[in-house]
C-alpha cells in the first residue's frame, strides 16, 4: 500500500469531497492499485479528516488481527476483518495531532505525486490535447488497468460532456472547477462512474489542475462529439 510521504501538508481550507467509505476502508487495507492509491494518496496529504480516518482504520484493523487465531488467517481474514470495523465494542482510537506546518510556501504538488513527477508543477511537460485542456500521462502502475494524468484546463473552460465506461477519481490541486454534482477546489476529490453524466466547468479565476485516474475511456454524450467515441483510448 502506498503511504503519503507528507502527512502534514493541509490547503488552508479542508476539503469538502473525500473519496467514499469504500475507497479508504480499500487504501487502509491496502486493496488499491497503485493508480488509484497515488490519487488516494495525494489527497490525504490535503485533508486531515480523511488521513485521521485512515489513521483509524489502520489502527483498528491491526487491533483486529492480532486478536484473530493464527490457524484463522487466510483468504477470508480481510473480509472478516472489514465487517467487524464498525461493531460497537470496538473502543475508540485517538486521532492524531497534526504538527506545525514548516514555514514558507508549500509546493502546489503535495507527496507523494511529486515524487512521481520529479519535482513540482514546474516540472510537468505539458500536451495540449483540445483547446483550453493540456494533459500529461504520468507512469504510474498497470497501463493497460488504468491511466493516470495531469490535466490543466484554461479558466473560465468547459470540457466536453461525458460520462464514464469505468470510474475515474479527479483531485482538484490547483484552482477549482464545478458540474453537475457540486463545486470542487484544491484537496477535493470528484468521484465518478456510468451513472454520471456532467460537464466540469473551470472556474474563471484561474487554471484548473487536476490529478485524474481512469480505469476505462471517456463516453462522450453530446450531440455531435459522441461520434469520436470509437478514438478514444484509456
Amino acid at each position: 500500500m502506498m503511504e503519503p510521504l507528507d502527512h502534514f501538508q493541509a490547503a488552508a481550507m479542508a476539503p469538502s469531497h473525500h473519496p467514499t467509505e469504500d475507497l479508504l476502508l480499500a487504501y487502509a487495507a491496502g486493496g488499491l492499485d497503485e493508480a488509484m492509491s497515488l490519487v488516494v494518496a495525494t489527497h490525504l496529504a490535503l485533508c486531515p479528516h480523511c488521513r485521521a480516518e485512515v489513521t483509524r482504520l489502520e489502527a483498528v484493523g491491526g487491533a483486529l488481527i492480532d486478536d484473530l487465531a493464527p490457524a484463522a488467517l487466510g483468504a477470508g481474514t480481510l473480509d472478516a476483518v472489514l465487517a467487524r470495523l464498525d461493531e460497537p465494542n470496538i473502543d475508540p482510537i485517538p486521532l492524531p495531532v497534526a504538527r506545525r506546518r514548516p514555514a514558507g510556501p508549500a509546493p502546489v504538488l503535495p507527496e507523494p505525486l511529486r515524487s512521481y513527477i520529479g519535482g513540482d508543477i514546474d516540472r510537468i511537460g505539458w500536451s495540449r490535447t483540445i483547446p483550453g485542456l493540456e494533459e500529461a500521462d504520468i507512469i504510474c502502475g498497470d497501463r493497460r488497468r488504468s491511466r493516470v494524468r495531469m490535466m490543466r484546463i484554461r479558466g473560465g473552460m468547459g470540457m466536453p460532456r461525458h460520462t464514464h465506461h469505468g470510474n475515474e477519481l479527479t483531485l482538484v490541486l490547483a484552482g477549482g472547477f464545478a458540474d453537475e454534482t457540486g463545486h470542487f477546489l484544491r484537496g477535493d476529490l470528484a468521484v465518478t462512474d456510468p451513472s454520471i453524466d456532467h460537464r466540469p466547468v473551470a472556474d474563471d479565476d484561474g487554471d484548473c489542475i487536476c490529478l485524474a485516474v481512469t480505469d476505462a475511456p471517456l463516453r462522450l454524450t453530446g450531440r455531435f462529439l459522441r461520434l469520436l467515441n470509437p478514438f478514444l483510448r484509456l
